[in-house]
């Protein structure tokens, strides 16, 4: 199967790489999912880069503490989608591929570490509209299909 991408590739720009890795927080019987806001109004699934030596799983792990302030347990790998987008604030063209998973189970450890990110639940359908980059909305599709 062929990875799906999102976003307009830019002819004749050089596109920096910016790998992620993202995971699903449900609650109330996956009726409402937990978005993360930036400080610039943009939203997306919990989650982000993949630092150098990190897995996957264990940088869900560290953003999930950071953005949350929760431990979780992962379940499914739902697969891999790319985006490519331009940053305005960081001036920069970025060729995304991110990961995703889904969540078996949270708790709440603390005050998240990021403070600066507003933190919301929503239906499912209300999220899908919010997220900023296709590939999360691509994400919670391949989700539904496999809670039904």
């Amino acid at each position: 199967m062929e990875v799906p991408k999102f976003g307009e590739k830019v002819k004749n720009q050089t596109y920096e790489t910016r790998n992620g890795a993202y995971v699903i927080v449900a609650r109330n019987k996956n009726q409402e999912i937990l978005l993360v806001q930036a400080p610039n109004g943009a939203f997306f699934l919990p989650g982000g880069e993949i630092e150098q030596g990190e897995t996957k799983e264990e940088t869900i792990h560290r953003e999930v503490l950071e953005e949350l302030g929760f431990e979780i347990k992962l379940g499914s790998y739902l697969g891999e989608a790319i985006d490519y987008f331009y940053s305005r604030h960081r001036k920069t063209y970025y060729y995304h591929p991110a990961h995703f998973y889904t969540s078996i189970s949270w708790l709440k450890k603390g005050t998240p570490i990021e403070d600066f990110n507003q933190l919301i639940w929503f239906k499912i359908s209300e999220a899908k509209g919010k997220l900023k980059r296709g590939s999360h909305r691509w994400a919670i599709t391949e989700w539904q299909k496999i809670i039904k």
